[in-house]
């Protein structure tokens, strides 16, 4: 069944799920490519992962095209596919790491001095240690709210839940956040 009408930005419903056949599938790619890498670099904290979770994101598009039925923006579909891609990848990758013991070869790195803590690539990685703690939910709804400019609408499809979940998953990313980092403030 074809939905009729108009959306928000001004395109017909019936129109976008055209936008998917093979011939301008490559506009696709061109349009949203780099948008769901900035998506995936801040899910997955990595660039070579990222760039996976892209490849995977676009290749599951089109295998699943038929599966796009217009009620929301191609755009929101493509990052909802991306955000379960970088989420099934950092599963795989938590998996693996406890999977293998600890090497006593290469010992984890000693906790930063003062100065170190200071210099912006360890604030960096406090961040992104500070993300790691957040639920996939929180980091994902942080991320396209925070970082993408998502509404609350588009996460909430998205995630697949509600608008108040989402409202919530953005609020308990960002408490989450404030606290874990709140030591660094005075160091900024």
């Amino acid at each position: 069944m074809r939905l009729k009408g108009r959306m928000s930005d001004g395109m017909s419903l019936t129109a976008e799920p055209t936008i998917l056949r093979c011939e301008s599938f490559r506009e696709v790619v061109d349009e949203h490519a780099r948008g769901l890498f900035r998506l995936a670099f801040r899910l997955t904290g990595n660039e070579a992962d990222a760039e996976e979770v892209v490849q995977e994101t676009f290749m599951r598009a089109y295998r699943w095209r038929s599966r796009f039925d217009g009620r929301c923006r191609v755009a929101t579909w493509l990052y909802r596919i991306a955000s379960n891609a970088s989420m099934d990848l950092l599963r795989r990758r938590k998996r693996r790491s406890s999977e293998t013991e600890l090497d006593p070869v290469n010992p984890p790195p000693a906790p930063a001095s003062q100065e170190e803590l200071v210099s912006g690539r360890e604030i960096g990685s406090r961040i992104y240690e500070a993300m790691d703690r957040l639920s996939e939910t929180e980091r994902t709804a942080f991320v396209l709210r925070h970082c993408q400019g998502c509404s609350v609408r588009e996460i909430a499809q998205i995630l697949g839940s509600s608008e108040m979940a989402a409202k919530h998953a953005v609020f308990r990313a960002v408490r989450k956040l404030r606290e874990e980092l709140e030591p660094l403030r005075g160091q900024v």
